[in-house]
């Protein structure tokens, strides 16, 4: 429950109200984490909010977390300049299992900020690309300024091993990719039925996808969504995350639909 201090050393600004920064523990080595697990940043003296780690697990280096500015802690956080100090509690919660897909194909959609946590397996599963069959990526904005990591999404679309599918809702007059949302591009996706889909975005934009995959035929076990609660003791004491009988913070954040979809159905008081 006590935030270990980090340090930022790094900071890029992704879009006009996202930025990705580095950081390092100020005493001590980082922690090890899996990709799709979260930590607790704390801005101080604002409070602290739970953020999807957005690094690759197997690299060495800072500690990468990509945040969006909502609210209070999250403009905070997205504030901070390199030198500037945080605290860090975690890393908490479930993962993708990508070592569990291997050996079998993948199906990475990612809608809006939900690139941040699925950017862990995309840099994962590239520098393991031996490991898994077809790994189909599928990523959607409301706009092209609002496409975190452009320049990462070119180096993955440049890259043959990897099929990259980018949509956006709206256009601007120098786009000359897909207009729509995600769910757009999905026929031109190679999806087998055996194939694993790893999802993350708004709720419903996760739900629309994951009906879209059932109907491909892929099993609703094999669909793997990241939620979002109002997380705040990441250690399922507070009840802010309740989700049906689940817990977010420590049942989740990584579900599979088959879990999912029936506690979606609970009416949340």
């Amino acid at each position: 429950m006590t935030p270990v201090a980090h340090r930022v050393v790094w900071r890029r600004e992704q879009t006009h109200d996202s930025v990705a920064f580095g950081m390092e523990p100020v005493r001590g080595p980082r922690r090890a984490y899996a990709a799709g697990q979260f930590n607790m940043l704390y801005a101080y003296p604002v409070g602290e909010v739970a953020i999807s780690i957005s690094g690759n697990p197997l690299a060495d280096g800072p500690l990468m977390h990509t945040v969006r500015d909502v609210g209070a802690v999250s403009h905070a956080l997205c504030s901070l300049q390199v030198g500037d100090s945080l605290g860090v509690r975690g890393p908490f919660g479930s993962d993708w299992g990508v070592d569990t897909a291997v050996g079998g194909d993948l199906v990475i959609v990612a809608g809006g900020i939900g690139l941040a946590p699925l950017r862990s397996v995309i840099t994962q599963v590239i520098d393991q690309r031996q490991r898994f069959g077809t790994v189909e990526i599928l990523i959607g904005a409301r706009t092209a300024e609002e496409l975190c990591f452009r320049e990462e999404i070119e180096a993955w679309r440049a890259r043959r091993e990897v099929a990259v599918h980018v949509a956006v809702d709206r256009a601007s007059p120098d786009w000359r990719g897909t207009v729509g949302v995600v769910t757009t591009v999905l026929p031109r996706a190679r999806i087998e039925p055996g194939a694993v889909a790893m999802v993350c975005g708004p709720e419903v934009m996760m739900r629309f996808v994951a009906l879209a995959l059932l109907d491909r035929g892929m099993p609703a076990s094999n669909i793997r969504v990241s939620m979002e609660r109002n997380m705040q003791c990441a250690i399922a004491q507070c009840g802010h995350c309740q989700l049906g009988s689940a817990f977010v913070c420590k049942d989740g954040p990584v579900f599979t639909w088959e879990r999912v979809e029936p506690l979606l159905a609970v009416r949340q008081l």
